[in-house]
């Protein structure tokens, strides 16, 4: 069986992947397993926070031991969607050294700080999930002994089946034509936070093409976008 960490921030078509993934034959999906323990631990006042709550795992430990163990379904390979932001230091980490590939997905926080703003006012640097995004990456590469898999969500929208290759090829497992597309109106892994945030993604059947122009940061978030520009610079060096 092959186990999948696939770690971004947010608005970083992340579960556009996630629906690439499922629409496999032999996969299983995961979305956002440590969502639950991360508003418990932190309090943090998120859109659905209560309903997140109330519907999804909240014990840290229970859900890092879920990540290694069985595949649902029998299925041949699960894919966990992870958000960096969520592995605050009460979120057990020891499950990364486990029998699990982590691939990073990365997207340039011009573009992340465009879509978040339209979604949620005045994020925070803790809310984008840059500065995890990299100490993740460090963290896991001394504990398995090897970088993790890097892919740049641009090269995803600009050529999806010949980055979908080569990340399948990174992973060890096949390409499968059907990561290529998925039916409309999302899917029944969603996290209940998807009548929030997945709105764009469930009118989608695909990835939708190369991003336009690189957008303006707005002055207000000058110095949240120069925080986390180092962090993007070193992962996207890296990608596949």
């Amino acid at each position: 069986m092959t186990r999948i960490a696939m770690w971004s921030g947010p608005r970083n078509l992340s579960t556009a992947m996630m629906y690439s993934f499922a629409n496999r034959t032999d996969c299983a999906v995961w979305d956002e397993p440590f969502y639950g323990p991360y508003l418990k631990t932190t309090g943090a006042d998120h859109p659905m926070k209560d309903a997140i709550l109330a519907a999804h795992p909240t014990d840290a430990a229970a859900v890092a031991r879920d990540c290694l163990g069985p595949v649902p379904e029998g299925r041949g390979i699960f894919y966990q969607k992870h958000m960096t932001h969520h592995m605050v230091p009460q979120i057990p980490r020891d499950w990364f050294a486990g029998d699990i590939t982590h691939v990073f997905l990365i997207r340039h926080p011009a573009r992340v700080l465009a879509s978040y703003a339209r979604k949620r006012e005045n994020p925070v640097i803790g809310d984008l999930g840059f500065i995890e995004q990299a100490d993740l990456f460090d963290q896991i590469s001394a504990l398995q002994g090897a970088s993790p898999i890097v892919v740049d969500s641009s090269d995803v929208r600009a050529a999806p089946e010949q980055t979908l290759r080569a990340l399948c090829d990174a992973i060890g497992i096949a390409f499968e034509p059907a990561m290529l597309s998925w039916p409309a109106g999302g899917h029944r892994s969603d996290g209940i936070w998807a009548a929030h945030w997945y709105d764009s993604v469930h009118r989608s059947t695909g990835f939708s093409g190369p991003e336009g122009p690189m957008p303006k940061v707005a002055p207000q978030f000058g110095d949240l976008y120069g925080s986390v520009l180092p962090s993007y610079t070193r992962l996207q060096q890296r990608a596949l």
